[in-house]
């Protein structure tokens, strides 16, 4: 997919910031820019903005887009004009399942959660102010899917891993091979596991409601936009008891 893999618990906690995260999702999706650029786009100030940049670039998220070897060293440039880019299209992180591992599951849980309220009303606002203006052959193809399968956490990993295989070439591509009716589409996908399953009559309301019974909501969080992907080994996708569109 083009990601960087994320390990280190203090990177995690790093980009667990929304304006870092907004910094990061603007540079994979925009392209290189400058801290004044970025500034009314993530809601800071050039010079904050400037200091979230120089953060993500010490844990290896962001670098120089255009490193200028007669601009005299960084103390005599001006740190708002320098030009930043993402490292990778995307990047991924895995919740640490070694006992030792505390500090990386709490971090983990803190971008997990950060991303979560991050992408929260995207669908809401698509609703409100992209549908809309759709032709019908792409309001045909939008809407959410909301399937709830009985799965091991072995075949919960295969079936995202075969969401991505199939994902990849379109995600990975170069520009120049897309086609020209090609256009940005995000695919939000999470996985919700759900709670250990209860006795008879004692399930969670919404599985007495549709009437089926506990499984894995299928969401996987591969915040995924076709050209530049987020996602996260630390699953998210979509879940309930039938596709629907």
């Amino acid at each position: 997919m083009g990601d960087i893999e994320i390990t280190d618990p203090k990177a995690m906690r790093a980009l667990a910031h929304p304006v870092r995260l907004a910094i990061l999702e603007h540079l994979q999706r925009n392209g290189p820019a400058t801290a004044t650029v970025l500034a009314p786009r993530v809601g800071a100030t050039p010079s904050v903005t400037s200091w979230h940049l120089r953060h993500l670039a010490g844990f290896g998220l962001v670098r120089d887009a255009d490193p200028d070897p007669d601009a005299g060293g960084d103390e005599r440039r001006d740190r708002r004009e320098r030009r930043w880019q993402a490292v990778a299209r995307g990047f991924r992180f895995e919740v640490p399942e070694d006992d030792g591992g505390e500090e990386g599951r709490s971090a983990a849980r803190l971008l997990s959660r950060e991303m979560f309220l991050r992408s929260a009303d995207l669908p809401a606002r698509w609703a409100a102010t992209v549908e809309p203006g759709l032709d019908p052959a792409w309001r045909r193809l939008s809407g959410l899917a909301n399937t709830r399968v009985m799965v091991t956490p072995e075949e919960a990993a295969a079936i995202e891993d075969g969401i991505e295989r199939v994902l990849a070439p379109y995600v990975t591509r170069d520009a120049a091979d897309r086609p020209a009716a090609a256009r940005s589409v995000r695919l939000l996908r999470y996985t919700l596991p759900e709670g250990e399953p209860q006795g008879e009559g004692e399930g969670p309301a919404e599985v007495e409601a549709q009437g089926g019974e506990p499984g894995a909501d299928s969401y996987t969080d591969t915040d995924t936009d076709t050209d530049t992907g987020t996602r996260t080994a630390a699953r998210k996708d979509d879940g309930g008891d039938g596709g629907t569109r």
